[in-house]
């Protein structure tokens, strides 16, 4: 099983090396003449072969070299660091030294509690149990790194659903302040000898004996060169698959609408587990986020960057949520966005529009976040998925919504404005009817930046067979992983990065302690 991606861009001429990019993704000067060559890569056998240099494997490396491994990382990217630099950089965990100096009272239990609540359950509890028990070392090793969070923090939401205890923080530079802290850890280790780095190398298949135990990994360089590499132990820290269309698909049986992933999770991890034995679990997990709105009807599509404003702790909605069939089917003042979400998750194509008319938009805050009504009117007229009609049924015939459907469910929401009661869905927020053209709708998405099928590992982080029973020498930690594992059918805050960042380190650290 290939990952065919990869392979296209290889072909395509588009992955050849550039000093310039180097340098400054390595992040210092003298990152260049770190690098080894492939072929002095293969000329010896690792105690630690590392798949992805993001999250989870700078963390697996370091922890791993420190104990005296010698350790070689593998990257497809032109850079060290994975999604950090995207990433919000939002961590979790209970009992840390930050909350003791707060005198927040906080445990491992109740944040496994927590996580439960959220998750619905629906978690791998053995692993959550091990992460909530050891993350707050994480946490303060950060923070006796300079990892600094936000004044306030530990805070209790940020997003989701939020946490009954005050454990969640991040830091102003987002995922960079993490990615600040491990880099130079991870280059110093690299200057003394102890890590070596391959950048634009595609770790393509796992190579096995005839037990099936793993003993390195066969890889192709940014030239098409293939090697193999050999280790005693290999980790898969490659990320998930939503950067893959088609592979995202294939797991989840849903379209990845919107290109938002970082754009080497393309799933290499997951193949090359799944071709060694492993198994993958989570992909009925998968959840939306509440939608935004896309630049045309491309599949996967771009963002088109208008920060419509659908959470009610920031604006409160004015105007009505319908379907593909015109009927609303959420409290739109709903307070908790997990329910939001959920509503969302059960309508066709996962997408609404957002329904208004002339005297909301001029009573009301903008439902474009900073737009005056001048550039509102701009995007109208620019955007596929903005309408505006002088009628009802003129507007579900441009915004390609059910008219008759959408008469009723005005009508009835109208009804139950003048009224003050919303007996379909308890909505409290009803400020104004809908009866002042021109009409007004905009379509929004659901998306997803994340996979939720990931290998399946026991405690230990070992990547289990059908049988259930550890692959030899293969673990895996961060979002090859899958979403649904850690935080089950409910977005949990942290669930994501600091998981990633426990389950790599204790990779590093066990392996050879």
């Amino acid at each position: 099983m290939r990952n065919r991606s990869f392979e296209f861009l290889a072909e395509a001429g588009e992955m050849q090396l550039n000093k310039r990019e180097l340098l400054a993704g390595a992040g210092a000067a003298a990152a260049l003449a770190l690098m080894p060559r492939i072929s002095r890569a293969a000329s010896e056998t690792w105690d630690l072969i590392v798949i992805g240099g993001g999250s989870a494997g700078l963390p697996c490396a370091i922890f791993a070299a420190q104990q005296g491994a010698r350790v070689l990382v593998v990257e497809r990217a032109h850079r060290l660091g994975g999604t950090l630099d995207r990433s919000s950089g939002q961590i979790a965990a209970a009992g840390t030294r930050l909350q003791a100096e707060l005198e927040i009272q906080d445990s491992p239990e109740a944040h496994f509690d927590d996580i439960m609540r959220i998750s619905k359950g629906k978690v791998d509890t053995d692993l959550v149990r091990v992460f909530v028990n050891d993350a707050a070392r994480t946490l303060d090793w950060l923070g006796e790194h300079g990892f600094t969070p936000l004044d306030g923090h530990p805070v209790k939401s940020g997003g989701h659903e939020p946490y009954l205890t005050r454990r969640y923080q991040w830091a102003g530079q987002a995922g960079v302040a993490i990615l600040k802290i491990l880099l130079p850890q991870f280059l110093d280790l690299a200057r003394q000898g102890s890590i070596e780095f391959l950048i634009r190398t595609d770790a393509q298949e796992l190579i096995q004996d005839d037990t099936g135990a793993v003993k390195g990994v066969m890889v192709r360089d940014a030239t098409g060169r293939k090697m193999d590499l050999l280790g005693r132990k290999v980790a898969l820290t490659s990320g998930g698959c939503a950067g893959n269309p088609e592979m995202f698909r294939d797991l989840h049986g849903v379209p990845l609408y919107a290109s938002l992933a970082y754009p080497y999770n393309l799933g290499g991890g997951l193949e090359m587990g799944v071709a060694a034995g492993g198994t993958l679990r989570g992909a009925e997990l998968f959840q939306t986020f509440f939608g935004m709105v896309l630049s045309d009807f491309n599949v996967p599509s771009t963002p088109a960057g208008v920060p419509i404003s659908t959470a009610p702790e920031r604006r409160m909605p004015w105007e009505v949520y319908v379907n593909t069939a015109g009927q609303r089917f959420v409290r739109e003042d709903h307070p908790s966005v997990d329910a939001r979400e959920h509503s969302l998750l059960a309508q066709e194509g996962h997408r609404y529009w957002i329904v208004f008319d002339q005297a909301i938009r001029d009573a009301a805050p903008s439902v474009v976040m900073g737009w005056d009504s001048e550039r509102v009117d701009w995007a109208f007229d620019k955007y596929h998925f903005f309408s505006r009609a002088d009628s009802l049924a003129e507007l579900a015939y441009w915004a390609d919504i059910d008219g008759e459907g959408l008469a009723a469910s005005i009508g009835r929401y109208n009804s139950a404005q003048a009224s003050g009661q919303d007996p379909d869905f308890g909505r409290e927020h009803m400020p104004l009817p809908l009866g002042k053209p021109p009409y007004y709708a905009i379509r929004m998405q659901g998306t997803q930046l994340l996979s939720f099928a990931g290998l399946n590992v026991n405690t230990n982080l070992e990547v289990l067979n059908g049988n259930g029973d550890p692959i030899p020498n293969l673990y895996a930690a961060g979002e090859v992983l899958g979403a649904g594992a850690l935080t089950g059918f409910g977005i949990t805050n942290g669930m994501l990065l600091t998981p990633a960042l426990v389950f790599g380190r204790m990779i590093g650290e066990r392996v050879f302690a």
